[in-house]
């Protein structure tokens, strides 16, 4: 136990994050049952220690910090392990990458009912579906999500800024005034590019070739993430790396689920299902018709986000695309996304419609009943608002 915590001491005296999560002021840290989910490469490590950070002193052995990586974890339970550090006047574990503990759900469970006073808080992958496919963390787990950076972290990571996040209503509703209050300190202009290309993901602070690291991600979300927590047979692994190449080259489309069945030599039922497990994994987003949803066929596919674009096939990013899968990434935490009746057309929450477009395009005839997020631009002017603000909702 006593190398737990000096493990522990030593990463949370050199954890430094260099933007403050908003999800830290989200969570509800009373519970006592906190499982974090996040797709591989979004910084869900160095959230569990910056809460260790700003809530405990280092040395504070009420704290503690451990990873199922960890090769001693293979001959003890979570639960037994959490019962020694209970005893010694453990408050809160916070347990990193949980899905590597065999039984994990259910150690948690007696945990949870051995242990009153204990707080867990646990990451896991965002393949994972905490309720539904582990009942007996049903009515205890508190479950959140964390994204990779915002446009608006991105840019106060950049910038020394801290810009807040607004809501998608006072975007529509105040964009004009927003815009005001941001420009004189910053030009968005200077920093979306960068962001499109390699903000998402925190690691591209790290001193290494970034596409290289993001195809090792992606293969780690195939391999991890897919594969192992759904409990898939290895000769399975190319059959939905080829999917995925595939869908993504295509860029943002419908897609033949018969043509893929035929290219990876499987059925249209196993597509859709790989298809699912790719937008579980965060490599995909898939989009339906308003009332519609799965099992039936997307009416698009897009990569999850844009940074996934130029590390897979940098020289077919469209622009559109980008721009498109930029919007709908943004509006993917708190909204609901469906097609519209044309290209680059988008229903959110079953009631606005939204044109993501260029703003230097003099062909556009603008309708009233319509909100233009708009690129190229920094500003906007009534039901036209400048896309890169969009990056501000969380």
């Amino acid at each position: 136990m006593d190398a737990f915590f000096r493990t522990h001491m030593y990463l949370v005296e050199h954890t430094n994050a260099p933007v403050r999560r908003t999800l830290m002021d989200e969570i509800d840290w009373k519970d006592r049952m906190i499982g974090i989910k996040g797709t591989r490469g979004v910084g869900k490590t160095t959230f569990l220690l910056q809460y260790a950070k700003e809530k405990f002193a280092p040395d504070d052995t009420q704290c503690l910090y451990i990873n199922m990586n960890n090769f001693y974890f293979q001959g003890r339970g979570i639960a037994d392990f959490a019962g020694e550090f209970y005893r010694r006047g453990g408050k809160v574990l916070l347990i990193d990458q949980v899905f590597k503990q065999p039984y994990w759900s259910k150690e948690l469970r007696k945990c949870y009912d051995s242990y009153p006073n204990l707080k867990i808080v646990f990451t896991g992958s965002s393949v994972m579906r905490l309720k539904e496919e582990n009942p007996e963390l049903n009515g205890i787990v508190k479950s959140y999500n964390l994204r990779g950076f915002s446009f608006r972290e991105f840019i106060n990571l950049q910038t020394g800024n801290d810009f807040k996040p607004y809501t998608l209503d006072e975007i529509l509703h105040n964009h004009e005034h927003i815009v005001k209050r941001i420009l004189p300190k910053v030009s968005p202009a200077k920093f979306f590019q960068n962001y499109i290309h390699h903000g998402f993901y925190p690691f591209f602070l790290e001193n290494r070739n970034f596409s290289e690291n993001l195809l090792k991600t992606m293969n780690m979300m195939t391999e991890v993430d897919i594969l192992l927590i759904k409990q898939m047979e290895l000769k399975y692994l190319t059959k939905i790396k080829k999917l995925f190449y595939m869908l993504a080259v295509d860029g943002p489309k419908s897609p033949n689920i018969s043509q893929l069945a035929h290219e990876i030599e499987t059925s249209r039922a196993t597509v859709m299902n790989y298809i699912k497990n790719l937008a579980d994994a965060r490599l995909i987003n898939i989009i339906y018709p308003t009332g519609q949803t799965f099992p039936k066929k997307p009416a698009k596919v897009m990569l999850h986000n844009s940074n996934l674009m130029y590390a897979i096939y940098p020289i077919k990013a469209e622009r559109q695309d980008a721009m498109e899968t930029f919007f709908v990434n943004s509006l993917w935490k708190d909204h609901h996304i469906n097609v519209g009746i044309k290209d680059g057309y988008y229903i959110i929450d079953n009631k606005m419609k939204f044109r993501v477009c260029d703003a230097e395009n003099t062909k556009i005839r603008y309708s009233s009943d319509t909100i233009y997020a708009r690129y190229h631009t920094e500003v906007g002017k009534d039901n036209k608002i400048p896309l890169w603000l969009l990056g501000f909702l969380y």
